[in-house]
């Protein structure tokens, strides 16, 4: 199974604490997150707009992951990481290049209008990474449908 995801969610990955936008989205960004997390060779296609997160984002929220914010997020991410729309990486290479080539106090600049990142825990996620230790287990217990205050 080759995951597709974009350049921002790379980032959103190291952050993710089993909070979302909706139980669905939550659920398939869990089962996402897990997957990489227990089989890091799993290989990710990276993607221009919308992904295998963005299919679950919920109907009747505004949606955001065709903006030209998040585009160019986007091209942020991929572009301080060596990466381009299209290229096949298994996610422990990735992991690799996002330890080498990101730091925490580069998710302020890169995400600034991200609703997220007012919880820290993209930066968090940034310095495990940087530190050599992949992704992080889920807390046993979690907010599901947690939405964040914009």
């Amino acid at each position: 199974m080759v995951l597709r995801l974009r350049g921002h969610h790379l980032l959103c990955l190291l952050g993710f604490r089993g909070m979302g936008y909706s139980p669905e989205f939550t659920s398939n960004m869990t089962k996402i997150y897990e997957k990489l997390r227990t089989e890091p060779a799993t290989m990710v296609t990276i993607m221009r707009g919308s992904d295998d997160l963005c299919s679950c984002y919920p109907d009747d929220k505004p949606n955001h992951c065709e903006t030209t914010s998040v585009h160019d997020r986007d091209d942020t991410v991929l572009e301080r990481l060596g990466l381009a729309p299209g290229v096949e990486i298994a996610w422990q290479d990735i992991l690799q290049l996002l330890e080498k080539r990101m730091m925490p106090g580069d998710i302020p600049r890169i995400c600034a209008s991200c609703p997220w990142m007012p919880y820290g825990v993209c930066e968090e996620g940034v310095a495990r990474v940087a530190a050599g230790s992949g992704l992080a287990p889920l807390p046993s217990v979690g907010s599901g449908g947690a939405s964040p205050k914009g």
